[in-house]
């Protein structure tokens, strides 16, 4: 094939797989300007205690290092996007609703890679948020949106509930061009509704950001953290769902990214009164394995404290 047939045969398959887009970029040396702003970042502590964010970060500048002989990287987007829980209930943020999305989103990236792999012999590995890649900047240059002031990846006209994936592949195929028109022109809407001012026009405190204090987070949370948590006791919505890209009912979400009718189902009671056993059925192959049931409850418990 040629680098445009590549291109063209990976976006088709990649729609069949159940991807909303897909692009394509030029592998090479990520920019210093791009590791020195991540690397500043580290440096000034906003990563908090995820310490798997200090390391590798070679790996996270030369994709030749993850896969030898990378020509190519490309950029998939799978929708989370789902109706918002009652803010009157207690629940889960939504990319946490149904099962896990690393498994999720790999289990199609390794079809894509087979597939291409039969049709040109491209050899190459799939990532979802699993090894030291800068998936931001990657699906910039694939041309598959631009970075807001939320930190999330906006997508035009439809918006920031995805989740990222990326094939490194040993073949040429043809790069898309990056989007250079910025999307958060003249709105602060993630700034003004983040309940604890982890956002700013400037950067990202991870260490304020309830979602990181829910899930990354061990130990006792910050006194009176539970006022801004709301009802959300697993990570938080807030700058995705005030954002105004947002908002377009018409995304397919896979079925086994959608919460089961028991989750779905369960009452404020029922939460206050989990139980592990209970908190293993729900949660089997979920993303929430990774805090456990005693750190859910954590949260939970510390929400029940307002009652």
């Amino acid at each position: 094939m040629t680098p445009r047939e590549l291109s063209n045969y990976i976006k088709a398959e990649a729609k069949r797989l159940g991807f909303a887009v897909c692009g394509i970029a030029k592998a090479g040396i990520v920019p210093p300007e791009e590791i020195k702003r991540y690397t500043e970042w580290i440096n000034n502590g906003n990563h908090g205690t995820m310490s798997y964010l200090e390391r590798n970060c070679d790996k996270r500048e030369n994709p030749a290092l993850l896969v030898p002989g990378c020509k190519s990287i490309v950029s998939v987007a799978m929708s989370y996007a789902q109706p918002a829980a009652p803010k009157t209930h207690l629940h889960l943020s939504r990319y946490a609703q149904g099962k896990d999305y690393h498994k999720v989103v790999k289990e199609r990236l390794h079809a894509l890679l087979k597939s291409i792999n039969e049709a040109t012999g491209a050899n190459g590995r799939a990532f979802c948020d699993s090894a030291p890649v800068l998936e931001h900047y990657w699906a910039e240059q694939a041309g598959i949106g631009r970075v807001g002031i939320n930190r999330q990846l906006i997508i035009p006209g439809l918006g920031t509930f995805f989740f990222l994936g990326e094939l490194f592949i040993d073949q040429e195929a043809e790069a898309d061009t990056p989007i250079h028109r910025n999307p958060c022109i003249n709105c602060n809407r993630c700034i003004i509704n983040c309940p604890t001012g982890a956002l700013t026009k400037t950067g990202f405190d991870a260490r304020k950001c309830l979602s990181y204090l829910t899930i990354e987070h061990r130990g006792d949370l910050p006194e009176n953290i539970g006022e801004k948590m709301g009802k959300c006791f697993y990570g938080c919505d807030r700058c995705n769902a005030s954002c105004p890209h947002n908002g377009n009912d018409e995304q397919e979400t896979a079925k086994e990214l959608l919460p089961s009718e028991e989750l779905a189902a369960m009452s404020d009671e029922e939460w206050f009164a989990l139980n592990e056993e209970r908190y293993n059925k729900l949660f089997k192959d979920s993303a929430v394995e990774r805090a456990g049931y005693a750190q859910l409850m954590r949260n939970i418990n510390e929400i029940k404290k307002l009652r």
